[in-house]
């Protein structure tokens, strides 16, 4: 199928009202903490997963890319809120204003992608999962943890979540974007005394 160009203005018009429901997430002690979790689990199970050139999907305010910094990581991140946009600049971090699931990186650049906590703000995952298999190096690892749907926080009521999936169609689009992995069950109390659930999916690009 070929975008005319009545196509691609209704997209980007599309895309500009999805921009405007963007928020900043700042840093807290508890991200921190449950990222620093999933980042041992991941080392342990696959001691060479992080290295090279690290791709951080939806940065936030830098929380990941201040870790990775500590682990002697290079990292790019991208967000689309100006907020978000501006704090990690002026931390000098490498973070580009930038949709997830239109990735202006070259094929193969990056030899990790983290991605928490992200993708569900996509309204096509299954393409946004294609742009990250494009930008992964063969053999790299990601990183993709997502709020699974129909808990006590209610995910699916988030005006800027767009795809609160099961988890067996998580599972499946990861597959046939052409990536293979596991999935690991993340059960968190919120503040508030609510029941959270998340999965997170480390996945591979093929050899």
């Amino acid at each position: 199928m070929k975008l005319n160009q009545k196509m691609i203005t209704q997209l980007e018009t599309f895309l500009t009202l999805l921009e405007q429901t963007t928020y900043p997430e700042p840093p807290t002690e508890g991200i921190g903490r449950s990222m620093k979790q999933v980042i041992a689990h991941i080392q342990s199970k696959f001691p060479g997963a992080f290295q090279g050139r690290i791709l951080d999907i939806g940065c936030g305010q830098g929380q990941a890319i201040e870790i990775f910094a500590e682990m002697g990581l290079q990292t790019t991140g991208i967000t689309l809120n100006n907020d978000d946009l501006e704090i990690c600049r002026q931390k000098k971090f490498d973070v580009r204003y930038m949709d997830m699931s239109f990735l202006e990186f070259e094929d193969e650049e990056f030899d990790f992608i983290w991605c928490r906590h992200c993708i569900e703000h996509s309204f096509m995952p299954f393409f946004t999962l294609f742009g990250f298999y494009r930008v992964l190096k063969k053999g790299g690892f990601a990183y993709v943890e997502v709020p699974a749907p129909d808990t006590e926080v209610g995910h699916q009521t988030n005006k800027n979540h767009f795809s609160v999936l099961g988890k067996s169609m998580w599972s499946e689009l990861i597959i046939r974007s052409g990536f293979f992995g596991e999935n690991i069950d993340l059960d968190i109390k919120t503040l508030g005394g609510q029941k959270d659930i998340y999965w997170g999916f480390i996945i591979r690009k093929p050899e």
